[in-house]
């Protein structure tokens, strides 16, 4: 193949000194943009230099924007995200039949040349004053690359990119300038490989790689004569030489470029011509952008992961600061997402919920003492169309979830029972526990001032057979609504705010739990499953509560070269004693094995947990662990519109859906499958002897909330509104998904919580 002669004649300062003497500053400028060059020999030089000298001295060039990788804990890709699709690489892997065949097509005098080509100035000139119009450019490759770096600059914004690319003289006299810099600085082959990587190719392809990867699925050093020469072609015109949507178009054009290489000697005749009837060869790989394609149901983690990194200060200062970095990319994100746990996960909602039933399911799996997120997914996927949501229905509304989570039901009473513990109540502490009672007249707050019971509102446990009294065993087992109020009574709530704040528990919103009875003890809260998992945690830790984590390590790379980033840790605090922790396994021990939550309990290894079910049967949960698993499953409407009787869940009738027969099981086979291979070690179970009463075995949940009473669950709006799924309308209104979720402070006493 004959060699291409190397650069030579004036450096780029002589260039640029000759070509400012003479005086055509302004012709040059002209016969590169859109302006006819017909007299433009008339300008005054004297302006168009003074603008020259006045312009800044050093071009600022923007670390190019890349793809961002992110990758489960096993460095397997989850999904790629970007702002612009490239990766950035060497000159020594590009092709050399692309670096010839752009050069020959764009500037074949490129390596002759300095920042400015005289002969292909006056060349235009000539041609563009015989025209009355442009015909032919005289832009350099160095100067295209000048421009693109302004583009680039110039990111998403509509307003700076039309500044960028717009056909001024004053544009183009900053765009030598900045050009007679760029070549003193870098040199040609510098210039090329820039320019290779910043190119914009068509396709949502930028820089060679990616266009490689779009339209052939292989690396830019691959690249055949043929190949290369398409992309090349492709550059003047991106949408018109669309290969993909164009073959003819594409194909002509690619043999110009051919034909051109033959004519500068960068390939003999023979070789162009046997290449021009090479087919295109197409291999086209779809662009694949953002959380949407993430693999294994990972789209809602992925997003939790993109949520973190612009809203964590670990990552810059400020707003801005932060999507700055994103958008610039070049990320490898590996976070904590376990392949194993993840699918089990998946698998398990696909088992038991469908997307198309009238409710959801989410379900979050943590790591006890580590806070590590192992597996996050829910029945209807992320996307935008029916059966779609792109609302996280696992964790908080800042964070991409619901506006304020879901009532938890009766889960929320371990926190009760731990709070009574750390207070010095026995575990054999027992109450009365009638099977309706009135609330406490009166029930300490953290403030002092007392919540006082103004509407004498009253609660009922689920079964009239429920009547007490019961030690902590029999109704934490039985879920024994009066129990738990009378326990409140005794201890205040402030004990309970405590043991929420150690734990993390907060509302979906991320405002703290209300101060009020049916919010401290029967649930009508709305709070989160990656919440729920969090804290639950704790129980399985012996105590120490460590803050939810999903990113692992996270490497960035800026110009060719890796730095490693700070990510933000887990923040682990003993939230109890690990008494009381061991007392609190034992007892939820007891629940998936006699109590309400046996349909949830696993086999061959130690369990614990909680079923819990609101009023109306608008929300169901199971929240259990292990020693080493914690996870938390959600199942209800996500606008609290469908109340969970006589329905169909993933193809199983239920006349009345409680905690233990709808989440329970999905925990259940999530866990199981997530745990599998795994070590089973034990709990540090307590002795606590039986109460007064013999346990009772029910398979359903068996407390619940006054329902004559301001249902807590609704809240505020979802108490206007009634029945109804995803998508349904209300008085002609469509409701989207999430807009209602019920928060709920349950009036003062009554509702929100309390099934089982």
């Amino acid at each position: 193949m004959p060699k291409k002669s190397s650069g030579g004649g004036l450096t780029a300062t002589q260039q640029a000194a000759k070509f400012l003497g003479v005086s055509v500053l302004a012709g040059a400028v002209l016969a590169g943009i859109a302006l006819p060059a017909v007299g433009a020999l008339g300008l005054a030089a004297k302006g168009s230099v003074e603008s020259f000298d006045e312009l800044p001295a050093n071009l600022k060039t923007p670390p190019l924007s890349q793809r961002t990788t992110i990758l489960d804990a096993d460095g397997d890709q989850i999904a790629t995200v970007y702002s612009r699709d490239r990766t950035v690489v060497d000159l020594k892997n590009i092709s050399p039949y692309l670096q010839k065949a752009i050069v020959a097509i764009e500037d074949s005098r490129f390596y002759q040349h300095g920042a400015v080509d005289l002969k292909g100035v006056l060349r235009a000139l000539n041609k563009n004053a015989q025209s009355g119009g442009v015909s032919e450019g005289a832009s350099t490759l160095t100067q295209q690359y000048v421009k693109n770096v302004f583009v680039e600059e110039a990111g998403d914004d509509p307003t700076k990119v039309a500044q960028a690319t717009q056909q001024t003289i004053g544009r183009k006299i900053r765009e030598l300038k900045y050009a007679i810099q760029v070549e003193e600085e870098l040199g040609k082959k510098k210039i090329l490989e820039n320019y290779l990587n910043i190119t914009f190719f068509g396709q949502q392809a930028y820089g060679v790689e990616a266009a490689s990867q779009r339209y052939f699925s292989k690396h830019a050093k691959d690249l055949t004569l043929a190949e290369s020469a398409l992309l090349a072609g492709i550059v003047q015109s991106p949408s018109r030489y669309d290969p993909v949507n164009d073959e003819a178009e594409a194909v002509k054009r690619r043999n110009v470029v051919l034909e051109r290489m033959a004519e500068v000697g960068d390939v003999s005749q023979a070789e162009a011509d046997k290449a021009k009837e090479a087919p295109l060869g197409l291999k086209v790989t779809q662009p694949k952008n953002g959380c949407i394609t993430a693999v294994q149901g990972a789209s809602f983690f992925c997003k939790y992961v993109e949520r973190v990194f612009l809203s964590d200060p670990v990552f810059g200062k400020t707003k801005e600061e932060r999507a700055k970095v994103w958008n610039q990319g070049g990320l490898t994100i590996r976070t904590t997402l376990d392949p194993q746990a993840q699918a089990s996960v998946q698998d398990s909602l696909k088992d038991h919920v469908y997307k198309s039933d009238k409710v959801a399911a989410a379900a979050t799996l943590v790591e006890p003492g580590t806070g590590k997120i192992l597996g996050m997914g829910q029945s209807k996927p992320y996307g935008y169309g029916k059966n779609e949501t792109e609302y996280n229905f696992s964790v908080n509304s800042a964070m991409g979830g619901s506006n304020f989570g879901f009532p938890t039901g009766s889960t929320f009473k371990p926190f009760v029972a731990a709070a009574a513990l750390e207070q010095g109540k026995p575990p054999t502490q027992s109450y009365p526990a009638p099977y309706k009672m009135p609330y406490p007249q009166q029930v300490q707050t953290c403030s002092g001032k007392p919540w006082v019971n103004t509407n004498n509102e009253t609660l009922e446990n689920e079964a009239e057979s429920e009547v007490g009294p019961y030690a902590l065993r029999e109704a934490m087992e039985l879920s024994v609504n009066t129990y738990f109020v009378q326990m409140l009574g005794d201890i205040g709530m402030c004990p309970v705010v405590k043991m929420s704040d150690a734990l993390g528990v907060v509302q979906g919103n991320g405002d703290k739990v209300p101060e009020v009875p049916s919010s401290m003890t029967l649930g009508s809260t709305g709070l989160s499953p990656l919440t729920m998992a969090s804290a639950y945690a704790a129980f399985a830790s012996r105590g120490m509560y460590c803050t939810p984590v999903a990113i692992e390590s996270i490497t960035q790379t800026v110009g060719g070269e890796k730095k490693s980033l700070e990510v933000p840790k887990s923040t682990c605090s003993r939230a109890m004693s690990e008494k009381t922790a061991d007392s609190i396994n034992t007892l939820l021990s007891g629940v998936v094995d006699s109590g309400t939550g046996k349909q949830a309990g696993l086999s061959g290894r130690a369990n614990a947990g909680k079923t819990g079910t609101t009023d109306e049967r608008k929300n169901a949960w199971f929240v259990g662990y292990t020693p080493n698993l914690s996870g938390a499953v959600w199942v209800g409407s996500a606008s609290q519109k469908v109340k969970m009787t006589n329905i169909s869940i993933g193809g199983t009738y239920h006349g009345q859906v409680y905690g233990g027969d709808t989440p329970g099981p999905i925990w259940r086979d999530a866990m199981t499958g997530a745990l599998e291979g795994k070590e089973a070690p034990p709990f540090n179970l307590i002795s606590i002897p039986s109460g007064e009463k013999d346990p009772k075995e029910d398979d359903g949940d068996n407390d619940r909330g006054n329902d004559d009473g301001n249902n807590g669950d609704e809240g505020f709006i979802g108490g206007l509104i009634d029945g109804g799924t995803t998508g349904d309308t209300n008085g002609g209104i469509t409701l989207p998904d999430n807009l209602f979720q019920g928060q709920g402070n349950g009036g003062g006493g009554n509702g929100g919580g309390g099934r089982g």
